[in-house]
């Protein structure tokens, strides 16, 4: 009886840390497939927030819709333009009233805003100076009232943007070695509590190979389902990405999704299996009085 009940207890032990096994492994690789995604397409992610940049040009009241268009038409053609949106002063008007929920013309018995075009750039010409001549060009126009855009913003995402992609790379690889000591950790605590059944095996005349290969077979199952489930997650979380933010084109990139999950998987069982094997290794080598 007592037995059975041992027998039961070493069992819930040994699933429970086969459990934690697997958990920590596939929170760790999804992590670290996330960090490679952002890492691979960090230039476009830059790419993306620099071209959400708007610079808007306001029309006076009293301005020709050719003359409107003209400039339209010229801005559209410029290299540094990525695409051009206008917005009548009609159309204004119920944007703004559906943003405040009430009619305000009615309230104040005219339409106070103006007719505009807002102007999105190509990435590479979102620099302070350049959206700053264009501002200084645009003004001079007659019939514009005002020109704007987020200058801080601007001179933020342009100053930053590198450090932020070193800064993402030095994190990148300081998580990667986290990881692998958090993955090799595990799996040695896990061989740790089987070192007894190492050492009677190694006592009975059992080769190295025999005693490691079963440990070896067992946590690299582990580590296919721990890896199987981590690309999996990242195969969803990369589809969510790609159908709300369509920009961001590593997200499209079926090969570079392809890449990112196979050596995330890789990664995972490389790992895997350098600790079953170091770890029963160490065991292995240490005397009988050692592995108390």
């Amino acid at each position: 009886m007592n037995n059975n009940l041992e027998e039961k207890y070493q069992n819930r032990r040994l699933l429970s840390t086969y459990f934690s096994v697997v958990i920590i492994n596939m929170l760790v690789l999804f992590i670290i497939g996330v960090l490679g995604a952002f890492l691979v397409s960090s230039q476009k992610i830059a790419d993306y927030f620099k071209e959400q940049i708007v610079l808007t040009i306001y029309f006076k009241d009293k301005t020709k819709k050719i003359e409107i268009h003209q400039i339209q038409k010229s801005i559209q053609f410029q290299e540094a333009t990525k695409y051009v949106s206008y917005t009548s002063k009609e159309d204004a008007a119920k944007i703004y009233a559906q943003e405040i929920g009430e009619e305000f013309i009615e309230f104040l018995g005219y339409n106070p805003l103006l007719s505009s075009l807002d102007i999105y750039f190509n990435a590479n010409f979102v620099k302070p100076h350049i959206l700053k001549e264009l501002t200084d060009t645009f003004v001079q126009y007659p019939f514009v009232s005002e020109v704007q855009y987020d200058q801080p913003l601007v001179k933020i995402l342009d100053k930053n943007i590198n450090k932020i992609g070193y800064w993402m790379l030095i994190s990148s690889l300081t998580f990667v070695l986290i990881a692998i000591l958090l993955i090799d950790n595990s799996i040695r605590l896990s061989v740790f509590s089987k070192r007894f059944e190492i050492k009677t095996m190694q006592l009975v005349g059992a080769t190295k190979a025999f005693i490691q290969i079963p440990f070896i077979i067992k946590y690299l199952k582990l580590g296919l389902i721990s890896s199987v489930i981590a690309v999996i997650l990242l195969f969803v979380l990369f589809n969510i990405i790609q159908n709300n933010f369509s920009e961001l084109e590593t997200f499209q990139d079926s090969f570079s999704i392809f890449l990112i999950l196979a050596s995330t998987f890789t990664f995972g069982m490389l790992i895997i299996f350098s600790s079953t094997y170091f770890a029963t290794k160490k065991y292995l080598k240490l005397k009988t009085d050692e592995i108390y």
